[in-house]
């Protein structure tokens, strides 16, 4: 997370988003551990100093990139039933987070000293609980956040960072329909 607050707009926004530019250009040639902030920052136009100063370091800096491609730009689809607004919820996740892209952007978040893991979690619970009120707003039971974070959302991203177990769709409808005891 940026160390400073950033105004919208003006040069700390331009300067911000010509970093975050830089960094996806870099991460689509070659791997993360060849980039650099010196690299960055003569890519971007910037000192490097700017990108120690808002960021810190690398690792906060990628974090940061990372958040921002998570950040939630639209509501989960409205299927028009709360079992499968999860499901397809859940499945879009797995398979986003499980490509090379997700697994690069939950090292990049995981290895950062900022609070970005925090909001990561919190994009995650804010789409449930979208979910959740758009159920009870359809007069369906809902259900709890929390123990879906626990049930269905924990047991995806475990299997994904340690890469012991693949995370298919028939896995994430499994894990719903438990969740929702057979009755999603």
């Amino acid at each position: 997370m940026a160390r400073e607050m950033l105004r919208q707009g003006g040069r700390s926004a331009r300067i911000q988003e010509a970093v975050h530019r830089t960094v996806k250009e870099l991460l689509a040639q070659m791997d993360r551990s060849e980039i650099t902030v010196p690299m960055i920052a003569e890519k971007a136009g910037v000192p490097p100093s700017t990108i120690y100063r808002r960021w810190g370091d690398l690792s906060d800096l990628l974090a940061d990139v990372a958040l921002e491609r998570l950040r939630p730009i639209a509501d989960p689809e409205d299927t028009g039933a709360m079992g499968s607004d999860i499901e397809t919820f859940i499945v879009d996740y797995a398979e986003e987070m499980s490509s090379d892209v997700g697994r690069g952007m939950y090292s990049d978040i995981l290895g950062s000293s900022s609070d970005s893991a925090a909001r990561c979690c919190h994009y995650t619970i804010h789409h449930l609980e979208t979910l959740r009120q758009r159920a009870e707003g359809r007069g369906e039971p809902g259900f709890e956040v929390d123990a879906a974070m626990d049930k269905i959302v924990a047991p995806i991203v475990y299997h994904i960072l340690f890469q012991d177990k693949a995370v298919t769709p028939d896995y994430c409808r499994a894990l719903v329909s438990d969740f929702l005891g057979g009755k999603g």
